[in-house]
């Protein structure tokens, strides 16, 4: 089984050492994705969750097309709050927005005690290519 490991041309570095993504088999595994300004990295993460879920889903469907795939070849999602009480409710709103009815993958959703840069929300998932597909 082949493995590829994905540093996208044009990204930013990760937060953590850690590839973009990893490639085995046409499966997918994207790393943590914040909500931060990929063309401004370094620049203060937006404030509340509705912002930065806004841009980590945004940051997510960038990262997919980088690899030559849609938002509709998610399978499985993590999301990761700080706040998760407080924050949750206005998450899925956003959420939903990104994966209408139909093309949802499954979620997991988790409270954590911190996130890297003081984020509120981190998204990470996995996505399946078709066989037909061929890698970037």
């Amino acid at each position: 089984m082949a493995i590829t490991r994905h540093t996208i041309a044009g990204f930013p570095p990760t937060i953590s050492p850690a590839s973009h993504a990893v490639e085995a088999d046409g499966w997918v595994h994207l790393t943590g994705i914040l909500g931060r300004d990929l063309q401004d990295p370094e620049a203060p993460l937006p404030e509340g969750i509705a912002a930065q879920t806004a841009l980590a889903l945004a940051n997510l469907r960038t990262t997919l097309e980088a690899l030559g795939l849609g938002m509709d070849r998610m399978v499985s999602v993590r999301a990761y709050l700080t706040a998760f009480e407080r924050d949750y409710a206005a998450m899925n709103a956003i959420y939903a927005e990104a994966f209408p009815p139909g093309t949802r993958p499954t979620r997991t959703c988790v409270g954590v005690t911190a996130l890297a840069r003081g984020a509120l929300i981190e998204i990470d998932g996995i996505a399946r290519r078709q066989p037909t597909e061929t890698r970037v």
